[in-house]
C-alpha cells in the first residue's frame, strides 16, 4: 500500500529552505517550524529550586495528603490491598483518615456548574446521591466538613464571614448538591514531592509514578468518565485534561487530571464527525499510518501506538488506543493498561520539568460512527504571539522529527532503566502494520 492521496495539502511539506508546514488533518490547524527556531533548549520550570522542609511534603498545598478536608467530599479513590490497588467507593467522612494513592473529588470551581444542569435541564440528584449527601451531612463530622468548604468557596467569590453566617444553615447547605451530583471532578494523586526530596522542583510528576501505579490513576479516571455519563442524561461529552505545572494552567503544580461534563459535543469532535462520514478509516490513514510512512511512529504495543505529531499549536505527542471498543471504560483491562504504559512512557521520556497539558479524544456517546480513543501528550514550551493572532499561521519552534528524535533516546534509556513496561518497542522495533488501529469495523 502506498502513502494515502490528500484532496488537500499533504499534512507535512518541507521547504527548500527547510521551512517544514504543517496541516492537521483533523482540524485543518496551519502550523510551521521555521529554521533556526526548531532546536532552541526548552524552558524549564524552577530551574533554581529552593530547600522544603520533608516534613512538609504531606501537606504542602490542599490537594495534599494531610489537607484532605479543604476539598469537596471524596466520590471515590484507589486503595494499595496486599494484591495490588482497587477503586472503592468513598462513603462517608471518616474513610478520608484512611490510606489513599488517588482521589476522586469535585471541583470546588466548576467550569460547568450544578446550577447550569438543574436550571437548563431541570437536573435532580439522583437519588442515590441524594441518599449519599443526606447521610453525609447527617454525621455532624461531615457536615462541618461540607459547610467549611461552602464557606471557602463563598469568601473566594467575595462574601463576607457575617454575610456567610447571616445565612440560614439550611439554604448553605443547599450548595452541597454540587458536591454529590456535580459534572466537574478531579483525580488527585497522593504524592506532592518525590519520595525522599529536598528542593521544591523534585515534583511528583505522572512520570514518577511506577507502572502500575499510573494504570490505576489512568482506571480511576476512566471509572470517572463513565459515571459521569451514567449518572446525568443531559451530559454529551466528558472531557479529561491534565495540566501539568503553571505555564500549561495548572493551579496547583500537584498532580491531578480533571474530568468535565458539558452538554454539546466537542469543537474538534463536530469537526471530525463530518470528515469521518466521508472516510470512515482516517484516523488510520491520516494518523497513525502517515506517521509510519514519515518515520515518526516513536514506540509501539500490542494494544497503543505513540508517534510525534503534526499540525498542533505545540510539540505534541499522540497516543492512540488500537482497541476494537471506541470508549475507554468498555475496553479490557489489558486495553487500557495498553494505554496507560504507553502515556507513562512518554511522560517518563519528557520528564518532571516540561509544562504539559494532557487532552483526551473519545467518541461522543451519541455518534454512530467509530473513532478511537487517543491522548494528545502537549509540550507548552512556547508563547503564542502576534503572528499566530494575526495569521492563525502558529509556530511550532520542534518539528515533528526533532521531536522523535529527542524522545526515542530517552525511551530507549527508560526502558534499560526498568523505569518503563518492558513489553513497548521503540522506533524501528515497531511492526508499523498499515490499518493496525480496530476501531474500524469496515477493516
Amino acid at each position: 500500500m502506498g502513502q494515502p492521496h490528500f484532496s488537500q495539502p499533504a499534512p507535512l511539506t518541507r521547504m527548500a529552505d527547510g521551512t517544514v508546514k504543517q496541516i492537521n488533518p483533523f482540524s485543518g490547524t496551519e502550523v510551521w517550524t521555521v529554521p533556526g527556531r526548531a532546536n532552541r533548549p526548552l524552558t524549564l520550570v524552577n530551574p533554581h529550586p529552593s530547600p522544603i522542609d520533608p516534613d512538609s511534603h504531606e501537606r504542602h498545598c490542599s490537594f495534599c495528603a494531610q489537607r484532605v478536608l479543604e476539598s469537596p467530599p471524596e466520590k471515590s479513590r484507589v486503595i494499595s490491598t496486599d494484591n495490588g490497588f482497587k477503586i472503592v467507593e468513598s462513603t462517608s467522612v471518616d474513610d478520608l483518615a484512611k490510606p489513599w494513592e488517588f482521589r476522586r473529588v469535585p471541583n470546588l470551581f466548576e467550569i460547568v456548574s450544578f446550577d447550569y444542569w438543574t436550571k437548563n435541564y431541570g437536573y435532580q440528584l439522583p437519588q442515590e446521591r441524594a441518599q449519599r449527601r443526606d447521610r453525609y451531612i447527617a454525621d455532624p463530622a461531615g457536615k462541618a466538613h461540607v459547610l467549611s468548604v461552602l464557606q471557602t468557596k463563598a469568601k473566594a467569590s467575595g462574601m463576607t464571614e457575617e454575610e456567610w453566617i447571616r445565612i440560614p444553615e439550611s439554604e448553605r447547605l443547599e450548595g452541597a448538591n454540587a458536591f454529590f451530583g456535580g459534572g466537574h471532578d478531579v483525580v488527585i494523586a497522593r504524592r506532592h514531592f518525590t519520595d525522599g526530596a529536598t528542593l521544591d522542583n523534585q515534583l511528583a510528576a505522572s512520570g514518577s509514578l511506577t507502572p502500575a501505579e499510573h494504570e490505576w490513576y489512568m482506571k480511576l479516571t476512566i471509572d470517572a468518565m463513565r459515571d459521569l455519563y451514567s449518572s446525568n442524561r443531559y451530559v454529551r461529552y466528558v472531557q479529561v485534561f491534565q495540566n501539568w505545572l503553571k505555564p500549561a494552567g495548572a493551579s496547583f503544580d500537584h498532580l491531578h487530571k480533571q474530568l468535565v461534563a458539558i452538554d454539546q459535543r466537542s469543537v474538534n469532535a463536530e469537526v471530525e464527525v463530518a470528515k469521518v462520514r466521508l472516510n470512515p478509516n482516517m484516523y488510520n490513514e491520516l494518523g497513525v499510518d502517515y506517521a509510519g510512512f514519515q518515520n515518526l511512529i516513536i514506540a509501539e504495543s500490542r494494544h497503543a501506538v505513540a508517534f510525534a505529531g503534526f499540525g498542533h499549536r505545540y510539540p505534541t505527542l499522540e497516543v492512540y488506543s488500537k482497541a476494537a471498543e471506541p470508549m475507554p471504560w468498555e475496553q479490557s483491562n489489558d486495553e487500557q493498561r495498553g494505554m496507560s504504559d504507553m502515556l507513562h512512557a512518554l511522560h517518563v521520556a519528557t520528564g518532571p520539568h516540561v509544562p504539559t497539558n494532557e487532552e483526551w479524544h473519545h467518541k461522543p456517546i451519541d455518534v454512530d460512527m467509530p473513532m478511537p480513543w487517543r491522548i494528545l501528550l502537549k509540550w507548552r514550551v512556547s508563547t503564542l504571539a502576534g503572528f499566530e493572532g494575526g495569521t492563525k499561521i502558529y509556530v511550532n519552534t520542534i518539528d515533528p522529527w526533532t521531536l522523535r528524535d529527542r524522545i526515542v533516546p530517552r525511551l530507549l534509556e527508560a526502558r534499560a532503566n526498568g523505569e518503563i513496561a518492558s513489553n513497548i518497542n521503540i522506533a524501528t522495533e515497531c511492526a508499523c502494520r498499515v490499518n493496525s488501529l480496530r476501531y474500524n469495523p469496515y477493516l
